[in-house]
């Protein structure tokens, strides 16, 4: 036995070892299989998944992303300047990843010119050498930006630079000085820390072969949560894992029994909360945007890593190293555990136990009414899409140059909306098209141009090409391809209408015509969000509800429990839509709320059952009204501090310069202090001590209690640590009262 006790914990921390050796290449290899495409955030179904899986078909080889090169001097262009923009645009064309140049644009006030290339490959790497490129004996006074869909990925990508390594170092370094501060020990933090980074290295490991194999869809965005959720869960996890080694510690003399002991008991709470948080996200399956899909699986495997880790490498690390990892103050066997209930109990957490046991109904009536009050400033919240200018926060050549194109030309240059339709109605096609209120001009696409030809049937010059070139449109199984350049920015609102007016307008002349394109796809996006949330949020909800049924044995409880975390989620909502406005924000993603409530739900519901599992465990032998005082009192301190561990972890989020980061970093940091400090510490025990047993209905504790069979009268055996320290059934009645 005594060798077993050494060789089954070392052989626990070398095998974590092992897998933190391997896997930490991985950290910097994720983005190879990660895509910030949006394009392939749709599903298949999708109205504008469907024109760009025909989009190939049409255009041949110019089937990459378009980028805008668009230059500008005020008081119009020079000849020396055009000159420049026609060099450059054969040094465009000779870089790698560069499929086809249009010849330059000018504008016609004689202002700007812009140039329309094809990009394929690794976007950001070209749009990065086109920008190199463009900076190359650039006419002083002229400027040029590279803008374009393809300009915006590689901002979007750049600003997701840092997500592996300082988003890390941020989370870490908050992480790390909270729990110097609980613990007020310098071995511990290290311990945690480590065990949570590990069991990230594991995750990402897992991720990386999913993805590599098509199994799963990973983005930067889903990246960043990933890291920050096995972060946070796994330290919350360790410290419920702490908590009840240390009061094992003084139980028990031999580590290998307070380890045991610790474990059974931590086990139960412990993967009650994470199999919570992995069946709410689960339910991200259902979602029909693939980029929340892919949250679903990524961050269950998170979790089951961010489990895995802290029940078995956090134990095998703690019982190798004893009380000595408690150091300075270091629990000792035999010392009695603190009764926080004595009627002379010093300290907050005592305090917020009188307060509950002598004014509960106000306490909770209050809060609740607090809660509902700042819930109320939902009402100001915009979630129907933001610009996609607007998504990254900071400097964004991207957003400067889509600028400069709406002053000189019609913004939705180069990102127009493709109309795939019978090749026999063209022209019906192309004059239903033009007649759209914001749509400019109206071509046909030919494999053979950037730019496409103009329809058969019309009088109209094609746009953006500036000379007529006879093309003839490409014919795919007897469709055609149109492109509809647009009169505002594709990311605008205007635009997203004239795509609407669009499919309405080409549908009356083919049934069966299909409208992408950039625009198209932000609408689709926009539009699958807001079903998913409608779809989700309920099925999390009921999930959630049967978890908590199955774990307490009761209804009632669980009832309370998850109306409590949606009043929580509605109070966070609330007071962040009015921060939001406060501080001009343009509005948010639809997915923003559904990501805020899956988190929120699914992790504040986490401290309710470390807290009502622990109060069921006490009330079994004294009582439900002193049970839910004396499990305030010990779960206290432990979950305050994951509360906040958590809290600071998400809101690492937001070094991240990307809108949705930033708002999810702030609603969920948020919510979860909420849930925490409000929620855990002050509704729900003052709503149970004021319902009493019945909280427990119909399970046999609520029985047992309501025929006085429970509280005081209950066998003590089950409390080993109060039989040894002397604890009489007498000091079961409630000492607060």
């Amino acid at each position: 036995m005594r060798t077993l006790r050494v060789v089954l914990p070392a052989v626990v921390i070398l095998a974590w070892l092992t897998l933190a050796a391997v896997g930490g290449p991985f950290f910097g290899r994720i983005s190879e299989v990660a895509s910030n495409d949006q394009s392939t955030y749709l599903p298949r179904s999708a109205e504008a998944t469907q024109v760009s899986e025909l989009r190939d078909d049409f255009l041949g080889e110019a089937t990459g992303r378009p980028a805008i090169v668009v230059v500008e001097r005020d008081g119009g262009l020079t000849d020396d300047d055009l000159a420049w923009t026609q060099d450059l645009a054969d040094r465009l064309a000779d870089l790698d990843g560069v499929d086809q140049v249009s010849p330059p644009i000018p504008s016609d006030d004689g202002e700007a010119a812009e140039l329309v290339a094809s990009t394929s490959g690794e976007v950001d790497e070209t749009v990065a050498a086109m920008r190199e490129a463009s900076d190359d004996d650039r006419p002083e006074g002229l400027g040029v930006w590279v803008t374009g869909p393809a300009g915006f990925t590689a901002d979007l990508v750049e600003a997701f630079a840092g997500i592996d390594g300082f988003l890390l170092v941020v989370a870490f370094s908050a992480v790390f000085l909270i729990l110097l501060v609980v613990y007020r020990s310098p071995l511990l933090p290290i311990v945690v820390l480590a065990t949570a980074l590990i069991a990230l290295t594991g995750a990402i490991v897992a991720v990386w072969w999913l993805a590599k194999v098509g199994a799963i869809d990973v983005n930067s965005q889903v990246q960043g949560i990933l890291f920050i959720l096995v972060i946070g869960a796994a330290t919350d996890y360790s410290l419920l894992y702490i908590a009840r080694y240390r009061e094992a510690l003084r139980d028990h003399e031999s580590r290998w029994d307070a380890t045991r002991l610790a474990l059974r008991r931590s086990v139960a709470p412990i993967v009650a909360s994470g199999g919570t948080v992995m069946a709410g996200l689960l339910c991200m399956l259902l979602s029909e945007l693939n980029s929340n899909r892919a949250l679903g699986p990524v961050a269950a495997v998170g979790i089951v890593f961010a489990l895995a880790a802290t029940l078995t490498l956090l134990p095998a690390t703690m019982l190798a190293i004893g009380r000595a990892a408690f150091w300075p103050r270091r629990p000792k066997y035999g010392d009695p555990q603190p009764d926080f209930t004595a009627p002379d109990a010093k300290g907050f957490w005592p305090g917020v136990a009188r307060l509950v046991s002598r004014h509960a109904r106000a306490v909770w009536l209050v809060t609740t009414g607090a809660l509902l009050a700042a819930g109320l400033g939902i009402v100001v919240l915009d979630a129907d899409g933001v610009p996609q200018s607007d998504v990254i926060l900071g400097q964004s050549d991207g957003r400067d140059g889509q600028r400069v194109i709406g002053e000189h030309f019609p913004a939705g240059a180069g990102s127009p909306a493709l109309v795939v339709g019978a090749d026999d109605d063209l022209t019906a096609l192309a004059d239903a098209a033009r007649d759209v209120e914001g749509v400019s001009d109206v071509v046909a696409v030919s494999s053979n141009s950037p730019t496409g030809t103009m329809p058969a049937g019309t009088d109209a010059p094609p746009f953006p090409i500036p000379t007529l070139v006879p093309l003839e449109p490409t014919v795919v199984d007897g469709q055609v391809m149109l492109q509809a350049t647009l009169e505002d920015a594709p990311d605008s609102d205007a635009a997203e209408q004239a795509v609407l007016d669009l499919r309405d307008a080409v549908r009356a002349i083919d049934p069966d015509a299909l409208v992408g394109g950039y625009t198209a796809t932000m609408l689709d996006s926009d539009a699958a969000s807001i079903h998913d949330r409608t779809v989700i949020i309920p099925l999390v909800l009921a999930v959630i509800l049967v978890i908590l049924m199955l774990l307490l044995r009761s209804i009632l409880a669980p009832i309370l429990l998850v109306a409590s975390v949606i009043v929580s989620f509605a109070a966070a909502l609330g007071v962040a839509s009015l921060v939001f406005l406060a501080f001009g924000s343009p509005g948010a993603d639809p997915a923003v709320p559904l990501y805020g409530f899956v988190f929120l739900v699914a992790l504040g519901i986490d401290y309710n059952i470390f807290l009502m599992t622990r109060v069921r465990e006490e009330a079994a032998h004294l009582g439900t009204r002193p049970g839910i005082l004396r499990g305030l009192t010990v779960t206290g301190g432990v979950i305050t501090s994951a509360g906040i561990v958590l809290a600071a972890t998400f809101a690492a989020l937001a070094v991240i310069p990307v809108l949705f980061l930033v708002q999810i970093a702030f609603i969920v940091a948020f919510g979860v202090l909420l849930d925490t400090l409000v929620v855990r510490s002050l509704l729900i025990p003052a709503l149970s001590y004021d319902i009493g047993p019945a909280i427990w209905w119909p399970s046999k504790l609520w029985r047992d209690e309501r025929a006085g069979r429970g509280g005081a009268d209950a066998p003590q055996h089950s409390h080993g640590r109060d039989a040894a320290h002397g604890r009489h059934a007498s000091e079961a009645s409630d000492p607060l009262v």
